[in-house]
């Protein structure tokens, strides 16, 4: 037990080091060049309780004259009164693209009233929203809200709105995450966080679901994300699956143009 700590501390250690060391953004952009990646979403995060604070604001003015770079907001229900009203401000005031929510770590389901304001006005203004799903290695977050089955509500309710599972149901609801994906046009899977060398064992007909599919990095806690592009292209599938799964799907529904 102990040494599991002292491992965790480390880990939380090197990770603090990393983020200082790319927190310009022109070094972080030079990071993905070099473990070739054209685009990076930048995610805000307002979970007091749990993983802690990264303000909509720090993340908009990083990605601010970064082409390259797409900003993608956080609303915590409980901190706002009108979830709707906050998004329209955020994506048409401070230039947001896209919608991160984080149910395990603010205590919601993501199929309930509180939040669903703030599905209708994603789903008129076009962006994305993109969900933690699964399991999550911080103290205080409760996997119950994680359960991508939560989600077949929210995909009959709003058919116009692109949902993304990030980490499709990491630890055991791989086989929910898949079949609903393949059961709702606007339900995608992310793979972000999920060792890419495991995902056909997780997912033996991912090729069925190719246009769903999500490659994401899960940065900073992986090691190294050019690794990680180079398993997904040894992959035993279709050259054209291994692009969508590496940014034609990301492409299409952040409408970035080839």
């Amino acid at each position: 037990m102990a040494e599991d700590f002292l491992a965790t501390i480390h880990d939380v250690e090197n990770l603090t080091v990393l983020v200082k060391k790319f927190s310009k953004p022109a070094d972080f952009t030079r990071y993905l060049s070099e473990n070739g990646v054209d685009y990076g979403v930048i995610l805000a995060e307002l979970s007091p309780v749990t993983t802690g604070i990264c303000r909509n604001e720090y993340v908009v003015e990083f990605c601010r004259n970064q082409e390259r770079l797409i900003p993608f907001a956080n609303i915590n229900p409980y901190l706002v009164n009108d979830g709707g009203r906050e998004l329209e401000r955020l994506v048409k005031e401070m230039g947001f693209r896209g919608l991160k929510m984080y149910p395990t770590y603010n205590y919601f389901y993501p199929n309930e009233p509180l939040v669903y304001p703030i599905y209708a006005k994603a789903e008129e203004l076009g962006i994305p929203v993109l969900f933690h799903t699964g399991s999550s290695v911080f103290h205080g977050s409760r996997l119950k809200y994680g359960d991508p089955q939560l989600f077949d509500d929210v995909a009959i309710d709003f058919p116009d709105l692109n949902l993304v599972m990030a980490h499709s149901g990491r630890g055991y609801w791989y086989d929910r995450a898949f079949f609903l994906s393949r059961l709702h046009k606007n339900l995608y899977m992310e793979v972000a966080g999920l060792p890419p060398h495991k995902l056909l064992d997780y997912f033996p007909e991912l090729e069925r679901n190719a246009d769903r599919v999500i490659f994401g990095s899960d940065w900073p806690t992986v090691t190294s994300i050019k690794h990680n592009i180079e398993v997904i292209k040894k992959l035993p599938l279709k050259e054209e699956t291994k692009e969508k799964i590496l940014g034609g799907n990301a492409a299409r529904l952040l409408k970035i143009k080839a």
